[in-house]
């Protein structure tokens, strides 16, 4: 593959705490407009590995290439103007504000309710939030209070705030988690549409859902890749059975 084709390349990617190797000589490949999936045990890495790449956690060796610029020594701010938006489990939206609102203070010059309140918003911002409204399924909701929208809404806003940023890398975590099977559905098919012009990692323990978006599967099992590849193949592989889907 040549390297214009390759958003993200992690190489020998260590972190320890206390001795313990959380994530353990890791090597990683997400190439542009790939939705990647991991999956594995708890405790395997997997959300520490997401902390190293947005920089919530310092490697202790090893390097984070996203495009061609090296992560490691950036703080979480420079890494998010480089263009790497995450999500958390648990949706952080401002539930007292309208969704528009919410999407407004998330546009980047608007970063903040401190910044929102000393900037006006313009056509361009009016039109992104629409877009944005749109992409994610609430354009009927922008005048309604974020706290009052539904489990899986509050979802989807916070996606939509991170896509106000126009990442070109989105990474999160259970996106699912809690939601009907009518959200999960629709969350399927609102990350098929976001990944058309950006890349994805999601970390995700429904294997259904798994199989119904993800391009490429990595399971992770104590700090290493243990099996990597369509979903298919992973699912076949006997190490992968032992160690997460047997249980």
């Amino acid at each position: 593959m040549s390297k214009a084709e390759l958003v993200l390349s992690i190489e020998d990617l260590t972190v320890s705490f206390d001795g313990f190797k959380a994530i353990d000589a890791l090597n990683l490949y997400v190439d542009k407009g790939e939705l990647r999936v991991i999956i594995g045990p708890n405790g395997a890495g997997k959300t520490t590995l997401l902390d190293l790449i947005c920089g919530k956690t310092k490697a202790s060796a090893g390097r984070i290439r996203f495009r061609d610029q090296e992560m490691t020594k950036l703080n979480e701010h420079e890494i998010v103007r480089c263009g790497i938006g995450r999500k958390f489990q648990t949706p952080s939206i401002y539930e007292n504000l309208s969704v528009f609102k919410n999407l407004e203070v998330s546009y980047p010059s608007g970063r903040g309710v401190f910044g929102a309140l000393a900037f006006r918003c313009t056509d361009e911002i009016r039109a992104r939030v629409d877009e944005v409204a749109g992409e994610i399924g609430l354009r009927e909701h922008l005048t309604m209070e974020a706290g009052l929208l539904s489990h899986g809404q509050k979802q989807w806003l916070e996606i939509g705030m991170l896509l106000m940023q126009d990442p070109e890398l989105l990474m999160l975590d259970e996106p699912i988690a809690g939601m009907s099977v009518r959200e999960r559905e629709l969350t399927a098919e609102l990350l098929e549409r976001i990944c058309r012009n950006r890349s994805m990692i999601v970390i995700e323990h429904d294997m259904e859902f798994v199989k119904r978006i993800a391009h490429k599967v990595t399971v992770m099992h104590q700090g290493k890749i243990l099996a990597e590849g369509p979903m298919e193949r992973v699912q076949a592989d006997p190490k992968v059975i032992d160690v997460y889907l047997g249980h």
